[in-house]
């Protein structure tokens, strides 16, 4: 195909992949990062990732290609131990959009540093496949993207943004360190 007609060089695409690195490369620098900097980070990061990712081309047909991992159980792991370094006593929410809701009467324990790395896995390896430069590999990475932003990603994104959200502009319980302006 030539790049021009190509779904995975249009505009949208290319500024979608351009946030997914910037997303996985902060998750994967968070070293001496303090709370208030990974929550003020994440909260101008995550509106932007679920905009692009609302832009990405529709696609009716879907590859058979089965595309492996790059982000393996161990780099998953730590970047969620990372993140829940970070967040510390603040890493737990309650939410009621998650799937198992509708069969319990109370609100679900979620974390927002396990949210944030299911997010980062997904994003990572389509990132890591699409760096790769196979144009069919890239068609793949980015219809599996697209989908798993619809069924999975793009929900977890607005739930932890809202616990992001509560974190970053809480008056209950204030230190001067958490405290973001």
């Amino acid at each position: 195909m030539q790049e021009k007609n190509n779904p995975i060089y249009q505009r949208d695409v290319l500024e979608f992949v351009t946030v997914a690195v910037q997303y996985c490369a902060y998750l994967e620098d968070l070293e001496e990062r303090s709370r208030s900097e990974l929550i003020d980070t994440m909260s101008k990061l995550l509106p932007l990732l679920y905009l692009k990712g609302t832009l990405l081309p529709q696609y009716e047909t879907f590859s058979d290609e089965v595309l492996s991992d790059y982000v393996t159980e161990e780099n998953y792991n730590i970047i969620r131990n990372n993140i829940a370094l970070i967040m510390a006593d603040k890493d737990d929410y309650l939410d009621v959009f998650v799937a198992d809701m509708k069969y319990s009467d109370e609100p679900i324990l979620m974390t927002i540093s396990e949210n944030l790395a299911d997010i980062y896995q997904d994003i990572k390896n389509f990132a890591y496949i699409y760096k790769q430069g196979v144009e069919e590999e890239m068609m793949s990475a980015l219809e599996m993207c697209n989908q798993n932003f619809k069924t999975d990603w793009g929900q977890k994104l607005v739930n932890v943004l809202r616990a992001i959200h509560e974190v970053k502009y809480s008056f209950n319980d204030i230190d001067d360190e958490d405290y973001i302006q």
